[in-house]
């Protein structure tokens, strides 16, 4: 089934050990493949994943020196693209200036891949998560804002998913349900998003609940909800 995990802190931390235990609690789901990635404000993104189970790639790869104020993991249960280091998540943009995870299937994978690559933009693997990530580059390199380049993707993804995305020199994560399981956590100094309620529930358990066709931007210790549709505020309080 694939899971996503991001989270946005109040200050830059070591937030590796936080997502290798999202990771733990999301694995029941099956999966093949690991990654997490962390977003600066200034520099470049870390990217590290690779196949195999959350501890041994976790392990590998030192997650638990990850540190930041912005995460993103996923395990991936291979659709598009053997279990390999390449097809893994999370995928960067072609500048590497975007990060971004997907749980569940673009079904049009293939042909937007063959797009991408026509209108040069750098595309490494077969992964239909990483075609995720090219969907909102080819909007934002168009000059719109990051929450607008995500509802304009959505029209050129076809399936169900949800995925999370974020952009150097910013604050904040984007996640997008459209169909695949997508439930986020608020507290003062600290939100986050996963593909099911086990994988935030040891964290907080101040619950927002998001249905399909909506987007939400958060931010340590808020968030905004717009609609896929046209773009409009969406009001919710979290619960207990």
């Amino acid at each position: 089934m694939c899971g996503i995990f991001g989270i946005v802190t109040k200050e830059e931390q070591n937030i590796g050990p936080i997502m290798v235990g999202a990771g733990e609690r999301l694995s029941y789901r099956g999966y093949d493949t690991v990654g997490a990635a962390t977003i600066p404000q200034e520099g470049k993104i870390d990217l590290r994943k690779d196949a195999g189970k959350v501890q041994e790639v976790a392990q590998k790869y030192n997650f638990a020196e990850m540190s930041g104020d912005r995460g993103i993991l996923q395990l991936r249960w291979a659709t598009f693209g053997a279990p390999t280091k390449i097809n893994s998540q999370p995928h960067l943009d072609s500048d590497g200036d975007l990060v971004g995870a997907h749980n569940g299937n673009v079904v049009n994978n293939i042909e937007l891949r063959k797009e991408f690559t026509a209108e040069g933009m750098i595309v490494r693997s077969e992964n239909d998560g990483e075609s995720c990530v090219h969907a909102v580059e080819r909007y934002v390199d168009q000059g719109h804002e990051m929450a607008e380049a995500i509802r304009m993707a959505t029209k050129d993804l076809e399936g169900d998913y949800s995925f999370v995305i974020g952009r150097v020199g910013e604050d904040r994560l984007y996640a997008i349900k459209m169909g695949s399981g997508l439930v986020a956590g608020i507290e003062e100094d600290m939100t986050c998003i996963g593909s099911d309620l086990p994988s935030i529930l040891p964290i907080t358990r101040r619950i927002l609940r998001l249905y399909d066709g909506e987007i939400i931007t958060f931010w340590a210790g808020g968030y905004e909800i717009t609609s896929v549709e046209d773009g409009s505020s969406i009001e919710r309080l979290p619960e207990i």
